[in-house]
């Protein structure tokens, strides 16, 4: 068991932002590990960091650890607006994952927070907690396939279904999210390369819905300008011929075919169908893309490496789904990962730049003969 003194120096290698990050990251996985309320202190100094994907994994080593102590801090990061959505969505997932019922009635209230990401996943703590109430999984009514990952999940396994059929629930956009998460955690509990695959069709579902939806607003924008006579009917066609040559359609979208030759109320009419797409493109959740992204990194399947590149290289997509594909990328730790890594660690947006980072380090540690990734006290014996 490590000294306090020994925390105190692991403590102070998190909160330094003088440290490399990837360096701040084993140092916060040491503290999830060794828990205690020295290591939850340290932990919960660092929420005034700068770095929103440090910050996000603050909140989840918290709810990892399960311990109550944690929860005035999460409950704070939860209630302060000036963080990142990111980081307020973590702090509920884990105030869910410590499962303490006293904090039922600020989730509920946070279920309506006007960032989706956050509103969601405390809708999805109100549901586990409601689960735990009900009895969990000591009823012993559903059979279930056991998570060998020993993480804490923001929703329990789906009951034991083939994986046609948890593919089927998990991509049905018509059920509760919490519905489909259930499906999803089958999915990875069942660990399969077919499993897998149903799970990268949930991302590459993701990824083509949201280039439809960047579709739309294309087409829109190509409307409002024509009403307005700055665009041709010429150009606004061939901006939609472009879009076609992606390979990728939206459903029930006939008017592609026939791209409008004017602006005229006849030819605005024949879009309407396009406009309207698919019920995902207004519902599809960037929550649910991200925690795809966390259970292929789980898995660490190289199946699943095109759907998280596609994911990844998304111009458009959600920070917060392109920064847990890069993640998943480190985890599974292959050559061609490293690749697309390199590529993306000077993204433009700081999240995903620092993911890449910290994946590449994932990667060296998955491909190397180091004995964990939580080295912060192997590290401490080193240097002395």
């Amino acid at each position: 068991m490590a000294s306090e003194q020994e925390v105190a120096a692991v403590g102070r290698i998190l909160v330094n932002p003088k440290q490399d990050l990837a360096t701040r990251f084993r140092a916060l996985f040491t503290l999830r590990n060794l828990g205690g309320p020295e290591a939850i202190e340290w932990i919960s100094q660092a929420f005034v960091d700068d770095s929103a994907l440090l910050k996000h994994e603050l909140a989840y080593c918290l709810g990892q650890m399960q311990d109550e102590r944690a929860i005035p801090t999460l409950e704070t990061v939860l209630k302060d607006t000036t963080q990142e959505p990111m980081v307020r969505h973590e702090a509920g997932e884990a105030l869910g994952a410590i499962g303490n019922l006293k904090v039922l009635d600020l989730l509920k209230e946070y279920s309506e927070d006007p960032v989706i990401e956050v509103a969601e996943t405390c809708q999805l703590a109100v549901r586990r907690l409601e689960w735990l109430i009900s009895g969990g999984d000591q009823k012993g009514e559903e059979v279930t396939d056991g998570n060998p990952y020993c993480s804490v999940d923001p929703a329990p396994p789906a009951q034991r279904k083939t994986v046609p059929e948890l593919r089927t629930q998990l991509l049905d956009e018509s059920l509760p999210l919490f519905e489909r998460y259930r499906a999803m955690f089958a999915l990875r509990n069942l660990g399969t390369e077919e499993a897998v695959l149903a799970l990268g069709d949930g991302e590459r579902l993701a990824v083509i819905l949201k280039l439809c939806g960047i579709w739309q607003l294309a087409i829109k924008d190509q409307i409002s300008n024509m009403q307005r006579g700055l665009f041709s009917a010429k150009r606004a066609t061939s901006h939609v011929i472009v879009i076609r040559i992606s390979k990728f359609s939206c459903p029930e979208s006939s008017s592609l075919h026939n791209p409008p030759l004017s602006a005229s109320s006849e030819h605005q009419h024949s879009l309407n169908p396009l406009l309207s797409c698919h019920p995902g493109l207004q519902c599809s959740s960037a929550l649910f893309r991200h925690e795809i992204g966390y259970v292929l990194g789980q898995i660490q399947h190289p199946a699943s490496i095109p759907q998280l590149q596609a994911a990844l290289e998304l111009d458009g997509e959600n920070a917060m789904v392109r920064h847990e594909c890069a993640e998943a990328l480190g985890s599974i730790g292959k050559e061609e990962c490293m690749k697309i890594l390199e590529r993306y660690r000077k993204d433009t947006e700081r999240v995903v730049k620092e993911s890449c980072e910290v994946a590449l380090d994932m990667l060296e540690y998955e491909n190397g003969t180091q004995f964990q990734y939580a080295d912060g006290l192997l590290r401490l014996q080193g240097e002395q």
